[in-house]
């Protein structure tokens, strides 16, 4: 129904003026009676045998057609014996139809370009099943199989015997993957917030016994009593001609039919309680402590105007009482470290607003008490009119942001939003239509009615209290009657109005010198532009129409934290995220977001290895204040001890129990191993934690931005040149600029040579985890670079088909390379998957033997065939994209290249053969110059 709505803005007192102009309030009653129509852009139909389909012409990305099956049916229908299976079914429809075989399905799709994964996908939950397809739409035969295909796994899944075996350890590996701390605690707390209920028993991934053991015949019964066309849904969203989607769908569903007798589908309600509910879990290996307060309500649809309206409450109810707990978490002595308040579904008949945080070990009581404050603050005085307008002001902006960019609207979230009304009968009415109703309705909403809700999140019926927590010596949980002593203490407790510190003053004072453009130089071919200022700062512009309402910027200097002693390196790596969390000039953070409601504008600098920049976007009409902002991260930077102290403060409690976890010990030793244990590249812990130095942070940003004159800036998006200029020349064209020439050093980190082996024997769960990383010196050029990527993705599909499909080992491998050109040309290829401790060694033997075979030149031409179909498929989706053009033009500059090169990508593409992966193969996989890192559990 909404389009997500986060902060945003417009003029409130003008909208407040012609609202009541036009609207009376007899006519504004009148309409909020009115219901929420359908979206005239999407044609939805029932055929006879009861399948709905949603059909949406779409054309952003290009040539791209978001397909789905849904099936309104998933755990919760299980019958006793068929815990699990729901799942398991999706799991087979992968494995073959009575008219595709298994191979048939998948290589058709990768062949097309589509990655197994994010373009060919399925989930399974409580209530409902969805196979996911992303296909291009050039070729009419290929939106006509893709079709197919969904239509197969509508009625005619194979449930071969072969294949079920054969996929029966791949989903005890998902479950594997999924098991730890937050799986025990959360074992032990759904069956308490969802007690009563079906829910509370049919979590998606089953019953590991029903799942080793089940039979054929369970799973086809599950398959013929829910997988009918009257619980079906087809959703078809992208390029391609409406009409003709809409008879394909007709054609290949109309001939479906449902078993008779046809079971009924209900719905299980979650029962209400008049008493609080303790949900208290703790675990050995868990690393935060969360307490959180849950309530839970029936699901209401929204159907008419004036359920829309109240759904607004809840944007304003949250968004201003969330900027109350930031900043509260910014105070010195914070009571808790981040706190939060929302709400979303929990399952199909239960919606779920929890107010919780997160807190430091001990300070359970601590972080509940100061939520139940602010709440009780909220109830007892209501939140003031300065909050209430400019939460208006941010929601309504973020809402004219959606809007002015309603022809560039992603497809697949599209497709989300009608899987949504299919499932939950949330309401499609549109952008244009909701973009009026919130001009409308929201400058209306008053503070009595927004304070009202204060009430009703703090009853005490259907309430649950959970709380997450480390267990270890000397950390106890509170008990029930201690935590519900606090809500009676805080009831008693005197509590002050809020008092909101608006900051009524200009983010620059003062009129800057500026610079002029001393330089220009055109690049007709790319659509390319750069300017040179007289202080020495370079401006690269690239205008372009790919999304109406976006511009996106980045800047680099040569440096970063290289230049620094080792010693400095803490102050250096975290001195940007100090600022960030300070604020710049007369604004400390919480101030500065509060002068910028209204805004759509994010600038933030950062520090790295190697270079320092800033980053950031904004919309057209924000682009000054995001100019303003940069100028102010360069020209001044708060030093904010307040922040400084909050922020270690979180830190620190991330870190206490970090190496609780098993895969953070484990990653720990492959971050120590492949770089030799630098001081730079240190795990994080408390004793590096201490050498963090505010004034040391301070010191070393001002040095990094005090010379913007070897700076290059970046701007990609809908702008007019002519018309940034003037920004340009008065706020970058006043950045100090000192004639400083420098560059970055190397600092010595360098991958180790020869074979480790290192094996980490951490956790509880029958889980292992094996990562391979092979890395050495290799000369770098584009050319080397592409090859790599190159070889990484036929690693993933080969992989996946010996580890995964094959011997049944792991959910999923992966792969990853880089090549980096500095400071050293040298080149790491991560390769890693999960599996059952026993299978460690054998599924190791099978990724080097695959190795072997691709050094050998036993290279499946098919495979080079589709990581090229992926490639060019990735690359003409990305020449549409402002962040591609951002990141691609800053590439070619850092390394010195021509930026025409940028238009040369696709002949790499086509010069990709088997013997480039073979020869590839045989320089970067050096079987006698890797690292392995093994991940088994504790010896019990």
């Amino acid at each position: 129904m909404k389009t997500r709505i986060k902060y945003a803005g417009l003029f409130i007192a003008f909208l407040l003026f012609l609202s009541a102009c036009v609207y009376g309030p007899e006519s504004l009653r009148q309409a909020e009676e009115e219901i929420l129509p359908l979206d005239p852009k999407v044609t939805v139909g029932t055929l006879d045998n009861g399948l709905t389909y949603y059909i949406r012409e779409n054309s952003w990305p290009a040539g791209r057609a978001e397909l789905r099956l849904v099936i309104n049916a998933g755990s919760v229908l299980e019958d006793e014996d068929q815990q699990g299976l729901a799942h398991f079914v999706e799991h087979m429809a992968f494995n073959g139809t009575r008219n595709l075989k298994k191979e048939d399905i998948v290589d058709f799709l990768e062949s097309l370009g589509m990655r197994y994964g994010p373009e060919l996908n399925a989930s399974t939950d409580y209530d409902e099943t969805i196979y996911k397809l992303q296909v291009p739409t050039a070729d009419s035969d290929i939106l006509e199989k893709a079709v197919r295909i969904l239509e197969e796994w509508a009625w005619a899944i194979s449930f071969e015997e072969a294949e079920i075996d054969k996929e029966r350890p791949v989903i005890i590996e998902e479950w594997r993957l999924g098991r730890g701390a937050a799986a025990r605690m959360r074992d032990r707390q759904l069956p308490v917030l969802y007690r009563g209920s079906r829910y509370a028993e049919r979590r998606p991934i089953g019953k590991l016994e029903i799942i080793e053991n089940s039979s054929s015949e369970q799973l086809r019964r599950f398959y013929r009593d829910w997988y009918r066309p009257d619980l079906m849904a087809v959703i078809a969203v992208g390029d391609f001609d409406g009409l003709q989607m809409e008879e394909l769908i007709r054609r290949r569903f109309s001939a479906l039919k449902s078993s008779s007798p046809a079971r009924e589908r209900p719905a299980y309600p979650v029962p209400d309680h008049e008493e609080t509910l303790f949900a208290l879990a703790s675990d050995p290996e868990a690393t935060t402590t969360l307490v959180s307060i849950f309530k839970k309500q029936d699901v209401i649809p929204v159907r008419i105007v004036s359920g829309y309206r109240k759904d607004m409450f809840d944007y304003l109810y949250h968004g201003i009482l969330n900027e109350r707990l930031e900043e509260l978490a910014k105070k010195p002595d914070p009571p808790f470290l981040t706190g939060f308040s929302g709400k979303g579904k929990g399952v199909r008949t239960k919606e779920l607003y929890v107010l919780g945080a997160r807190v430091e070990d001990g300070r359970i009581m601590t972080g509940l008490e100061a939520l139940l404050i602010e709440a009780e603050r909220v109830r007892r005085h209501g939140f003031t009119a300065t909050e209430l307008e400019r939460q208006k002001e941010r929601i309504l902006k973020w809402m004219e942001h959606a809007y002015n960019e309603r022809e560039n609207m992603e497809s697949l979230n599209l497709a989300e939003e009608y899987i949504r009304n299919f499932l939950q009968e949330e309401p499609i009415p549109g952008i244009e239509y909701e973009y009026e109703l919130f001009k409308k309705y929201m400058p209306g909403i008053t503070l009595e009615e927004i304070n009202e809700e204060a009430a009703r999140w703090l009853s005490p019926e259907n309430r649950v209290i959970m709380v997450n927590a480390p267990e270890k010596e000397g950390l106890s949980l509170p008990s029930e009657e201690e935590l519900l002593a606090i809500f009676q203490r805080v009831r008693d407790k005197e509590i002050e109005a809020f008092e909101d510190k608006v900051p009524d003053k200009p983010l620059i004072t003062g009129v800057l010198a500026g610079a002029e453009i001393s330089g220009r130089k055109v690049m007709a071919e790319l659509g390319v532009t750069e300017l040179e200022l007289s202080n020495g700062v370079r401006v690269v512009l690239k205008p372009t129409d790919f999304k109406r309402d976006q511009v996106v910027f980045a800047a680099f200097s040569p440096g970063g934290h290289s230049l620094v002693k080792d010693e400095d390196y803490i102050a250096a790596a975290t001195a940007a995220s100090l600022v960030s969390e300070g604020g710049v000039g007369e604004f400390n953070a919480i101030e500065l977001e509060k002068k910028l409601a209204g805004k759509v504008v994010e600038v933030s600098p950062w520090i790295g290895e190697l270079y320092e920049g800033i980053r950031g976007k904004a919309t057209p009409s924000d682009l000054e204040t995001m100019f303003q902002l940069i100028y102010l991260y360069f020209d001044s930077p708060r030093r904010d001890e307040q922040a400084f102290s909050a922020y270690r403060a979180r830190l620190a409690a991330s870190l206490e129990n970090r190496l609780a976890s098993p895969e953070a010990v484990f990653w720990d030793t492959v971050q120590t191993i492949i770089t030799r244990n630098h001081p730079r590249a240190r795990p994080w812990n408390t004793e590096v934690l201490a050498e963090m130095d505010l004034d040391a942070s301070y010191s070393i940003y001002r040095d990094r931005f005090a010379d913007a004159g070897d700076f290059t800036f970046f701007l990609v998006g809908n702008f007019v040149p002519d018309e940034i200029e003037p920004f340009i020349k008065t706020y970058l064209g006043s950045l100090p600029s000192r004639g400083r020439v420098e560059t970055w050093r190397d600092t010595g980190i360098d991958p180790p040579g020869g074979i480790i082996e290192e094996t980490v024997r951490k956790g509880l769960e029958p889980k292992s985890r094996v990562q391979i990383i092979f890395s050495g010196e290799a000369s770098w050029s584009p050319q080397a670079r592409f090859n790599l990527q190159a070889l990484a993705e036929v690693l993933d599909i080969e992989l996946r088909k010996v580890v995964r499909e094959d011997a049944g080992g792991t959910y999923g491998v992966g792969s990853e390379a880089v090549l980096s050109h500095y400071p050293d040309e040298e080149y790491h290829v991560y390769l890693g998957f999960g599996c059952a401790p026993e299978k460690v060694e054998e599924l190791s033997e099978l990724v080097f033997k695959k190795i072997r075979q691709l050094q050998s030149g036993t290279v499946p031409e098919e495979t080079v065939a589709k990581v090229k179909e992926i490639f060019k498929r990735e690359h003409e989706k990305e020449l549409k994209e402002n962040v591609f053009w951002l990141q691609t033009l800053q590439f070619h500059y850092a390394h010195h290249l021509d930026p025409l090169d940028i238009l040369k990508y696709d002949e790499l593409i086509e010069a990709l053969d088997t013997r480039t992966i073979k020869t590839t193969a045989q320089e970067f996989l050096n079987m006698n110059n890797y690292v392995r890192v093994l991940l088994y559990p504790e010896e019990r």
